[in-house]
């Protein structure tokens, strides 16, 4: 099952055409009942006081409404849309192409009907615009009996993100303009658009070597490749562990000893807090950190090590269930105002993808990545008090952070002192507040690396910037 059939049965949403909402429905009657009560006293005081040709105009306006009142809610009926959308995953840089085909079901003339795939302000039009509309998401049109019409535009992807595609808006009604009947007519599609993933130069961090053993205080596994002695057998031992030309040289059964030392794979934290990732920095800086973490990830994916990820921001698919789309709109305007809101995005429960290897580990990632906003919940300290338990201790711990206070630093400090190995990548422009937030972190023994800008990503597992 796909999200948005996921979202429509959350929602009670039927495939087809959408209906008005109750409380729509119900001011419109009240509406028509009002002004039918009106043409009745009207009719009747022209009965009253003998005025026939008041009378009769009244009936000529009444019998106008009525039609149409009539026409306009069999035109509305009549419309049917189906939307196509050529991917529901791209990348920065890519367009997708979106239909919208608009189809008249019955035999009655549509004289005009406005058709809009609705897009949020926020979204396409704001300075940090997310998508670039190519061609236009609005049409006007006639619609014969049993026509088509198709409206056809594109997106291309300017930044990463979890974006929703309609619903699409559909509003007709009669020529003399008496009455117009608008509605929802599609559910609408969401385009995830998949973060950069920038190649790194080497990975050094807890190691002077590209990929290797990590010194680590709690020591989880042996390294077969790395021989240390030879022992009497003891029963429990594998085959694969018994050194046969030992044993064929004392007349005993004898047995490896290897190394014990740990696999430099990392889990990567990534604070994605308001208070720490300020507006006036936005949406810069959290792109470039979603884009540094998605290239580290991907690095240890080619070299086979293992990798995860926890935040304490929010996946908007969970907003978008949680919250909804479907809503109670009386009128286009209200509609497209609807989008035009952002609210407070609390979530107190960590998000955490667990280390793991392999091309399927990373796709999940990555789209995780590509969804992932910010939150008021959950600061720093408090998310790796909450996640610390999912922490593997034979990887390392990458924290990327904006600012830092001394609470961060100190939670970043303990996990440093329980025996991980734990280094922070500084997410700034600024070289003073780089130097306030390294300050802090080095006092707690941790090794400082910098994230200027996008062309320091391929070095940033490279260039320590402070060590303790």
């Amino acid at each position: 099952m796909s999200r948005v059939d996921e979202l429509k049965n959350r929602n009670g949403i039927d495939s087809g055409s959408l209906k008005p909402t109750k409380q729509s429905s119900e001011k419109a009657n009240a509406i028509s009942t009002a002004i039918f009560l009106a043409i009745a006293v009207l009719m009747l005081a022209g009965l009253l006081f003998g005025a026939t040709l008041f009378t009769y105009a009244v009936l000529a306006i009444s019998a106008v409404f009525l039609i149409c009142r009539y026409l306009a809610n069999d035109w509305s009926v009549a419309i049917a849309l189906r939307r196509q959308l050529i991917s529901h995953e791209i990348e920065i840089g890519q367009e997708v192409q979106i239909g919208v085909i608009i189809e008249n079901t019955q035999r009655s003339f549509i004289p005009w009907l406005l058709v809009e795939d609705v897009l949020s302000r926020r979204v396409t039009h704001s300075t940090s615009k997310a998508l670039e509309i190519v061609g236009s998401p609005v049409k006007l049109c006639i619609l014969g009996s049993r026509q088509q019409r198709l409206l056809n535009y594109s997106l291309k992807a300017l930044r990463r993100g979890y974006f929703q595609i309609g619903p699409t808006i559909v509003e007709t009604g009669d020529l003399l303009g008496l009455y117009r009947k608008f509605r929802v007519a599609s559910v609408p599609e969401f385009l995830t658009v998949l973060p950069k993933i920038i190649p790194l130069a080497g990975y050094e961090i807890s190691s002077r070597r590209p990929i290797g053993e990590i010194q680590v205080a709690y020591r989880s596994m042996e390294d077969p490749t790395l021989i240390s002695g030879i022992r009497q057998y003891q029963q429990g031992d594998a085959l694969s562990r018994i050194h046969w030309r030992a044993t064929a040289r004392v007349g005993k059964l004898q047995s490896k000893v290897f190394q014990p030392t740990t696999v430099a794979g990392a889990m990567l934290v990534l604070d994605m807090h308001r208070k720490s990732n300020p507006d006036h920095h936005e949406p810069v800086r959290t792109d470039l950190a979603i884009t540094a973490v998605a290239s580290i990830a991907h690095t240890l994916y080619q070299m086979q090590q293992q990798f995860g990820f926890v935040s304490n921001g929010r996946d908007a698919f969970d907003r978008i269930r949680t919250e909804g789309w479907a809503t109670d709109y009386r009128s286009r305007e209200v509609a497209l105002a609807s989008l035009r809101s952002e609210q407070e995005n609390l979530r107190l429960r960590p998000m955490v993808h667990p280390a793991g290897r392999g091309p399927e580990h990373f796709k999940n990632l990555h789209r995780i990545l590509a969804r992932l906003e910010r939150t008021d919940g959950l600061e720093l300290a408090n998310l790796l008090l909450e996640s610390q338990s999912r922490l593997p201790r034979d990887a390392s711990v990458i924290a990327i952070v904006q600012q830092v206070d001394e609470v961060a630093a100190l939670a970043l400090g303990m996990l440093a002192r329980q025996g991980y190995a734990v280094s922070a990548i500084v997410n700034h422009f600024e070289s003073e507040s780089v130097r306030e937030a390294s300050k802090l972190l080095v006092a707690q023994r941790i090794p400082v690396y910098h994230l200027k800008d996008e062309d320091s990503i391929p070095y940033i597992c490279q260039r320590m910037l402070l060590k303790y």
